[in-house]
């Protein structure tokens, strides 16, 4: 059930550089439907599918599998912890929440982020957010240290994923981006394989959260002639839909633009077509974030670079609200690109076909 799947997969602790537990979560569960498993050197790892047609180029899926978080920086002489932020927090959600501090010797610690009574604050005082404190309720710095407490370990929200009422959305932490781990999964339970016209590269990246790490990494070691980013971003739409992108439940994004990246008209036409010709709810959206469709796009010779996304309410948070039917929309999309894709739609979005008109539907 996709909900089980939802709360099984958000639950699995890993943020930027601390990826492990997610790593070996998505080779066991890629490992059936593939024909090898394969790591790029910085930790991300990812399924091979290799054609039966000669000659075939290669398509290269990648979800990130890092969440945001913070990393102990100082234990302080009273027990507590100060941490930086890994990936990027709005300070107002940090304060008084339950996080699981994981230490090197695989102790996971709850704690909880501090915060200052009303009583106690002073006029205009607002939080840092350069560094924070956390709580585990040590005594003294020695006996943080007795259980395994070290700088640089990870310091991961904790939340329980749940369904809203009217059964159309859940609530959990880290779906930027276990939406795309787990559109992964679910579209490679449903592609034929054998039918596949592409040599398919299909995982996770890491460190994705602090400045698109991972993906070059990958780009560089498996040089696809296509790269598919499927990520979650941030919904804009409590406040109006008018003038805003980021709809839930107005289907899987189209990203047209972001600070770094820029959709070829070709792949426009492309995606959009697939959209239209099998009634896939999409919906236009552009960004002030990035994905690591913009790290891949410029890397070796050039990549045509696309995102199949999802955005969703309060990402960077341990409480991200999105839409079920969303996922479908972008799991479909997904889908049908991959059993249609082909060497000579390859060419024509690699602007190796000088025709622009030519139908490459």
């Amino acid at each position: 059930m996709l909900v089980d799947r939802i709360k099984e997969i958000t639950n699995i602790p890993a943020i930027s550089g601390h990826e492990d537990k997610m790593r070996q979560y998505m080779a066991e569960q890629m490992h059936p439907f593939v024909d090898e498993i394969q790591y790029d050197h910085l930790g991300g790892v990812f399924g091979i599918i290799y054609s039966k047609k000669a000659n075939a180029k290669t398509v290269m899926v990648a979800a990130h599998m890092d969440e945001v978080g913070f990393m102990v920086s100082q234990i302080e002489d009273n027990g507590t912890m100060t941490a930086i932020p890994i990936g990027g927090w709005n300070p107002a959600a940090v304060s008084a929440h339950r996080f699981t501090l994981m230490t090197q010797n695989g102790m996971e610690i709850p704690v909880v982020s501090s915060s200052i009574s009303p009583h106690l604050l002073k006029n205009g005082q607002s939080p840092d957010s350069d560094t924070w404190r956390f709580d585990a309720g040590f005594t003294s710095k020695e006996e943080a240290e007795q259980y395994g407490v070290h700088t640089g370990d990870a310091i991961v929200p904790y939340s329980e994923a749940i369904e809203t009422v009217n059964g159309q959305n859940m609530i959990a932490k880290a779906w930027d981006n276990r939406y795309g781990c787990l559109v992964i999964l679910e579209a490679l339970k449903q592609i034929d394989r054998e039918k596949l016209s592409i040599n398919l590269v299909i995982g996770c990246n890491v460190q994705e959260e602090v400045g698109l790490r991972g993906a070059p990494v990958s780009a560089h070691q498996f040089k696809p002639d296509i790269f598919l980013a499927v990520d979650c971003s941030a919904a804009n739409d409590i406040v109006s839909k008018h003038g805003t992108f980021g709809h839930i439940g107005e289907g899987c994004l189209m990203r047209v633009q972001d600070p770094r990246y820029l959709m070829s008209p070709r792949m426009k036409q492309y995606l959009l077509y697939l959209a239209e010709s099998h009634h896939i709810n999409y919906q236009y959206y552009i960004s002030k974030g990035g994905t690591d469709a913009a790290a891949v796009q410029s890397s070796l010779d050039g990549i045509p670079s696309a995102v199949i996304g999802v955005c969703a309410r309060y990402i960077h948070t341990h409480h991200t609200l999105f839409n079920l039917d969303d996922f479908e929309s972008a799991k479909q999309l997904l889908i049908h690109v991959l059993q249609d894709i082909d060497s000579s739609k390859i060419d024509y979005l690699t602007y190796q076909v000088e025709d622009e008109n030519e139908n490459h539907s």
